[in-house]
């Protein structure tokens, strides 16, 4: 299986995605990702055997109940590159406000699937929702343009849950599918 965990942003945002991902549609090179499954990234885990599932679930339920973070609203807006302006693979919306409960859960997180034996991440935790990739840099000049031109604010929902999802790759690109979620303790 292969999986990461993620805060999903509602279907009802998919219009709004999909509209900034338009403004990209002239850039060559560029491929957008489903609007409908639009998420961040709290930890990729790759490929893990079905039997480690049990012992994964259990600890994301302790990194989300140690991470002491009841539901938040998040803005999302902006956007942003990976890895530079310069050397362009990712476009992504990023997150205006709820980045500090977006970090506690991802830092409870680590600390609970390093300690199964995951790789720590490589690089610091930066909250996003990837809304393109660039293939090549035929493009690079329009998406730069766009970058540091437009400020599209997508919207303001309030986050309830942290999902452990599956991505299963497919002819259109990954489809993603919920093996379970984890709500956040409203008390």
């Amino acid at each position: 299986m292969r999986l990461f965990v993620s805060i999903d942003l509602p279907e009802e945002f998919a219009e709004r995605i999909a509209a900034v991902q338009e403004d990209l549609d002239e850039a060559e090179g560029i491929r957008p990702t489903d609007p409908t499954q639009t998420h961040v990234t709290l930890k990729f885990l790759g490929e893990i055997p079905e039997d480690r599932l049990p012992e994964l679930e259990s600890a994301l339920e302790t990194a989300v109940a140690d991470s002491d973070v009841s539901p938040f609203e998040a803005e999302y807006g902006g956007l942003g590159v990976f890895p530079s302006i310069e050397y362009i693979s990712v476009v992504w919306i990023g997150v205006r406000d709820g980045t500090t409960e977006m970090t506690r859960l991802h830092e409870a997180i680590e600390r609970e699937t390093v300690e199964m034996g995951f790789d720590p991440e490589d690089h610091d935790f930066t909250p996003h929702a990837t809304v393109a990739r660039m293939d090549h840099a035929g493009g690079k000049e329009l998406v730069q343009r766009l970058v540091r031109e437009r400020d599209p604010t997508i919207g303001r929902p309030t986050v309830e849950a942290v999902t452990l999802k599956e991505s299963e790759l497919g002819p259109e690109g990954s489809v993603y599918s919920t093996v379970r979620s984890y709500p956040l303790d409203a008390d």
